[in-house]
């Protein structure tokens, strides 16, 4: 027989933590149906030699839920080799939903995630009212890669509380409702149950999101329903606020279910180590309890194209021109002079010691010491922080990017967290935030910072935590592995060309608003389902991923 595939003579690192082997791979009907040396040919085959050959890497956070509507191919993940994307992260989900609320849920993910409104009311065709509904249509949209979802905490309490949701307290029978539908959710495909506790995440009027101040009575009754299903807890916390109460509320869903929580190092590493102490104590006791952490700094892209690191007279001015006029104005010396008298005289959105340059060439530089900050720039040269800003800008056409870090700032925490026991790099936030943050290729950046940069990780530990060990997370039974009679999602990659490119804004978004994306450079080949979707670092147009209902 002919195979469907043939992936010749590759460094296969199946995602089990073994050391990779020598060989071949082949694929029939989405399935690995052998290893080793295949002799057989391929209708199609790709040339592996001096390549890796992994598993399809797996997303747990992502906020793709409104992009897949217009963005089917994914891009923003799909472009770093990403098989696999967790939708309904941080409580903000469009299901269940009645149809007088569509709008108030999706100005919900416009305040929470910045997308924008009009877009997702345009690009989704809001058909369903049930969670399992939505993901009916999700499977109509034919998206390039496999998707799973879950169903959130903001949606489901506006469902059954109506505006009461936003600031009062559940009845009991108002708690069993909540729990009820959440268990008929994952009975209907949803992986899981996501809530929102973070003092960040408004709705439109600034008040919390529905949830956020929920007893915990509530919670551990939505979990006993979706850990009876198998499914998956997943949280934002409080822990700035409170950290011993949620971390006592994490314990409680554990009792109940798998809980995967949001996890950030702050400036030392003191704060890591209070969370892994709590959490290893947590595992000692037989509970499941997970975290992800994004693999880097993180934080606002700032540039003459984006947001702006100074806010307010002068500077407002400057951000309510097109990008062509801002560069224009670049030229003119009386108004840089009166934007960095501006800025001179007031704080920026953060301080310069935490703003870096990514650079001038194709890769970004997210990696940049104290000496490479724009304040330390600034000094060596003898400017202000806004003249440096503003030079570099104007020498680059405004192409140039800088980076706000407001999170994991210290890079050894970062580290340290990312390879702990009960953490996975990953929080990219994929589909959210979509004109300021831009770190949904982190994966790739594991591979190449986290193991061929530092030497953090071996090979094989990389590959596995982006692959069996979220699958593990996730529920998944047949992918995650390269193993016979798994599902067919693979990579093969050129790990000594592997980069991130520079972000590029983009205009793409129903009704023309602009995003940031970002392409990779490496990724030889992507298949989902045993159909390759992306190719040389370009899409083919193959829309071959699966919606992945609870298992």
């Amino acid at each position: 027989m002919v195979h469907d595939i043939v992936v010749r003579n590759g460094s296969i690192v199946d995602g089990t933590g073994a050391e990779p082997t020598q060989g071949d791979l082949a694929i029939d009907g989405g399935l690995i149906t052998a290893m080793g040396e295949v002799e057989t040919k391929g209708k199609k085959e790709i040339n592996a030699d001096g390549h890796l050959v992994t598993p399809g890497f797996i997303d747990l956070h992502t906020h793709l839920d409104a992009q897949i509507g217009w963005d089917p191919l994914m891009t923003p993940v799909s472009w770093h080799g990403v098989s696999t994307a967790l939708l309904g992260n941080c409580g903000v989900t469009f299901a269940p939903c009645k149809p007088q609320d569509r709008e108030l849920l999706a100005g919900m993910m416009e305040t929470v995630e910045d997308i924008p409104k009009e877009a997702i009311m345009d690009g989704l065709s809001w058909n369903w009212e049930h969670y399992g509904e939505y993901l009916n249509e999700v499977e109509k949209l034919e998206p390039a890669i496999n998707v799973a979802g879950m169903i959130g905490h903001c949606a489901l309490r506006y469902y059954v509380m109506g505006a009461r949701s936003i600031e009062e307290q559940a009845t009991e029978r108002e708690k069993q409702k909540m729990a009820t539908i959440a268990g008929k959710a994952i009975e209907d495909g949803a992986v899981g149950f996501s809530t929102s506790r973070f003092l960040g995440h408004y709705i439109p009027d600034g008040r919390h999101v529905p949830g956020t101040h929920a007893e915990h009575s509530e919670l551990v009754e939505i979990a006993k329903e979706v850990g009876a299903r198998g499914a998956l807890m997943q949280n934002v916390t409080n822990f700035a606020g409170d950290f011993e109460g949620e971390m006592d509320l994490v314990r409680k869903q554990a009792e109940k279910a798998r809980v995967l929580f949001s996890h950030g190092t702050g400036r030392t590493t003191s704060y890591g180590d209070k969370v892994e102490a709590v959490v290893s104590g947590m595992r000692a006791d037989g509970l499941d309890v997970n975290a992800i952490c994004i693999p880097r700094a993180s934080g606002f892209v700032s540039g003459i194209q984006a947001t702006l690191p100074w806010r307010g007279g002068v500077w407002d001015d400057l951000a309510r021109l097109s990008f062509s006029e801002r560069v224009a104005k670049l030229e003119e010396v009386e108004f840089v002079n009166s934007l960095i008298k501006w800025a001179d005289e007031r704080k920026p959105l953060i301080s310069p010691n935490q703003i870096y340059y990514l650079g001038s060439g194709s890769k970004p530089n997210y990696t940049g010491t104290s000496e490479e900050s724009l304040s330390a720039q600034s000094t060596r040269m003898g400017e202000s922080p806004a003249e440096t800003f503003l030079r570099i800008s104007r020498e680059t056409r405004g192409k140039a990017l800088f980076t706000l870090r407001f999170f994991n700032q210290n890079i050894d925490a970062v580290a340290k967290a990312i390879s702990s026991e009960f953490c996975l790099p990953s929080l990219g936030d994929a589909g959210a935030h979509v004109g300021q943050v831009m770190d949904s290729g982190w994966a790739t950046f594991v591979l190449t910072h986290w193991h061929r940069e530092t030497g953090l990780f071996s090979l094989e530990e990389a590959v596995q935590r982006l692959t069996s060990a979220p699958a593990r997370i996730l529920g998944l039974k047949d992918r995650g592995v390269i193993r016979d009679g798994f599902r067919a999602d693979i990579n093969v990659i050129d790990l000594d060309r592997l980069s991130e490119r520079m972000p590029e804004m983009v205009s793409d978004f129903p009704g023309g608003t602009s995003r940031f994306i970002q392409r990779a450079e490496g990724y030889v080949a992507t298949l989902a389902n045993g159909e390759v979707i992306l190719e040389d670092d370009v899409h083919t147009g193959v829309r071959a991923g699966k919606v992945l209902r609870s298992f």
